[in-house]
């Protein structure tokens, strides 16, 4: 029996401009509303994480708090140096470390990277390949993806979009 695979990206919701150093950057309180509503609408897709992989970073950890707290998710997510400042392939290698059986992966990041991810993996087929436009993933972001591959084997043009949402309050 072949597991149903969905991978969440999601990029980190608005936050301060400043900080004493880039990483310890919060969120604004704009920022905490749009994360809380961005779980709401993820519980609403029947999103449900069995994994989750988190930016050590202050906004992203924030990001996480309001977005599991919006969709009533309890999972301890990973927080992990290495999605700070990693590219496309190094956010891949993470979830190709999943084990075969996990149904839904998260990854919360920064852009750019989140948005290359969402262009590298979508085939163009999905019901939501129509809304992203190259270049642009906002704050408070997810891309919904449904992956046929096994997580090991995941990689360009290999998940299809199906839901593309961002949320704004």
């Amino acid at each position: 029996m072949q597991t149903t695979r969905r991978l969440v990206i999601i990029r980190h919701a608005k936050a301060e401009p400043w900080a004493p150093s880039d990483v310890d950057r919060v969120l604004e309180e704009r920022g905490r509303v749009e994360a809380r509503m961005l779980g709401e609408w993820l519980a609403g897709q029947g999103v449900v994480p069995d994994a989750a992989f988190v930016s050590y970073a202050a906004r992203t950890r924030e990001t996480w708090a309001a977005v599991a707290g919006g969709a009533g998710w309890t999972l301890e997510p990973a927080y992990d140096g290495g999605l700070y400042g990693t590219d496309e392939e190094g956010v891949l290698d993470l979830v190709r470390g999943v084990p075969d059986d996990t149904g839904t992966v998260v990854v919360v990041g920064h852009n750019p990277t989140m948005g290359m991810v969402v262009q590298l993996l979508d085939d163009g087929e999905g019901e939501a390949s129509e809304s992203i436009a190259l270049g642009t993933f906002p704050t408070s972001t997810a891309a919904v993806f449904d992956v046929g591959v096994a997580w090991a084997q995941i990689g360009a043009m290999q998940a299809r979009l199906r839901h593309f949402h961002v949320a704004r309050a």
